[in-house]
């Protein structure tokens, strides 16, 4: 059997698959998100493992899990987890949501400079990257930064815990400002900006790379076997990739998430810029990647904070169909990452009058989010890149009428598929290629993910929306700070 574990920021969630890929059995555990200042997000990185720990015991109390194999991982990125010379943790883990390096990534922007930072990296300082936490952690924590033996991401932790083995790999590491993506290793001139010795960082893995086995008193505790291996496996969205089957040259997901994320594969190293992330995939070649900070968490503060339900399918149907209106919403509750980099930016309802109703209302946040992703959609073609289709992922995909909008706005097909596992599927698909089940990623994807839906723009809405779109970002631009 093979073991996918998703990292997540609210929970961990384990998949428990037979020789087949076929899932059986999945368990998970809830841990706690920390918010002790204004823009401050940190977890305790025990709580991941006494999380992981507790859901394997679910599922050990159903299954045989002495049969499983293979283990990999899919984690939530950027997040630092240091610890000392004993191996104790040396503070809560700073999250990839947590703001507080809004200074931290304007000195590295002009002082280090954008243009040097994306010749090193691939990317600009963004409050989300390790890097600037790193910066932030030697300015005001200085007793801390001095404590730093090991400095990892969130997945490593406990796949370092399960093996010994100081670990990371390159899609995960793409998002630390301290990797260079072009030649997968870390980048010594940024560790020299950020004061880090390349001996307090793991060595860097592909995505695919067996890194060990379970050490023998972790096994016997867990009920796993000792000899069981451990793929390193990847960051959440390299993964979600895989396990949407958006994998090989120019596939592109689209994830309705908390967040959300256009994701285009490419078999070669590209820049767009500053305004598309340029990262490692877990596949052994490259993504760009567009993120919005706030998508299906735009739908549920509409939905569960303004409004008080949680019926999300009743509230959302029937809104591809309605008239497309004029009111339009700026869905930056959280500021924005891509493609404006611009932490101050707002959200915005503009253009309300009496005419408007819940429905009303209600689709234009949808579409607001929509546009936000056409944003990235368009900046990766201004960049020659080229968008044929796209398969969508993430809670969002289960409201057609969301889909449908979002087909329409950005003008191209859409596909769902069989399967909402996300990256503990991809976890499960670098098991059993490691097993020697399939040969490579994309024969793995081809057996085991297919095609359940197609969505096609309607042209005359799309032209529509073209016009909407510009409205769009003439508001941002009239109103931003």
């Amino acid at each position: 059997m093979f073991l996918g574990v998703d990292l997540g920021t609210s929970s961990v969630k384990l998949l428990l698959a037979d020789s087949e890929g076929r899932i059986i059995d999945q368990a998970s555990a809830e841990y706690t998100i920390s918010y002790p200042k204004e823009h401050w997000s940190e977890q305790n990185p025990e709580d991941w493992w006494k999380g992981f720990c507790c859901a394997l015991s679910i599922l050990s109390d159903r299954q045989n899990t002495g049969r499983v194999t293979h283990i990999s991982f899919s984690g939530q990125m950027h997040g630092l987890v240091l610890l000392d010379n004993a191996d104790c943790i040396i503070r809560p883990a700073i999250l990839w949501n947590d703001g507080r390096t809004a200074d931290e990534c304007t000195y590295l922007n002009e002082n280090t400079g954008r243009d040097k930072l994306i010749s090193l990296t691939g990317n600009i300082a963004l409050t989300g990257f390790t890097g600037p936490k790193i910066l932030w952690l030697r300015r005001n924590e200085p007793e801390n930064f001095g404590r730093i033996a090991k400095l990892m991401l969130p997945k490593d932790y406990i796949t370092y815990r399960l093996t010994g083995v100081f670990a990371t790999d390159v899609s995960d590491a793409s998002g630390t400002l301290f990797f260079d993506v072009k030649n997968r290793q870390w980048s010594r001139p940024m560790l020299d900006i950020l004061e880090i010795r390349p001996e307090q960082l793991p060595k860097v893995y592909e995505s695919g790379d067996i890194i060990g086995n379970i050490r023998n008193n972790i096994a016997s505790e867990l009920s796993l076997a000792p000899n069981t291996l451990v793929i390193i496996g990847g960051g959440d969205q390299a993964m979600g990739a895989i396990g949407a089957g958006a994998v090989g040259e120019g596939a592109v997901s689209i994830n309705l998430g908390t967040s959300g994320v256009v994701f285009i594969n490419s078999k070669k190293y590209t820049l767009v810029g500053d305004a598309l992330h340029s990262f490692c995939n877990a596949c052994g070649s490259y993504h760009l990647m567009g993120v919005t900070l706030s998508c299906a968490g735009s739908a549920k503060w509409w939905a569960e904070d303004v409004l008080k339900t949680g019926d999300y399918a009743a509230l959302f149907a029937g809104l591809s169909r309605m008239p497309i209106d004029s009111l339009i919403f700026l869905p930056y509750l959280m500021g924005e990452r891509s493609p404006i980099n611009d932490p101050n930016a707002q959200g915005m309802l503009f253009g309300l009058n009496a005419g408007h109703n819940r429905q009303t209302v209600t689709k234009a946040i949808l579409e607001g989010v929509c546009f936000s992703l056409r944003d990235c959609v368009e900046t990766a073609r201004e960049g020659g890149v080229r968008i044929a289709s796209a398969r969508v992922i993430g809670g969002g995909s289960h409201s057609e009428d969301w889909i449908q909008i979002l087909s329409d706005v950005i003008g191209i097909p859409l596909f769902l598929i069989n399967t909402s596992e996300g990256g503990g599927l991809g976890a499960i698909i670098l098991c059993m290629i490691a097993s020697g089940k399939f040969a490579d990623v994309a024969s793995a994807c081809d057996a085991l993910i297919t095609v359940t839906r197609k969505f096609e723009p309607d042209t005359e809405k799309h032209a529509a929306y073209k016009e909407k779109f510009r409205l769009y970002k003439r508001v941002y631009m009239q109103n931003r700070f």
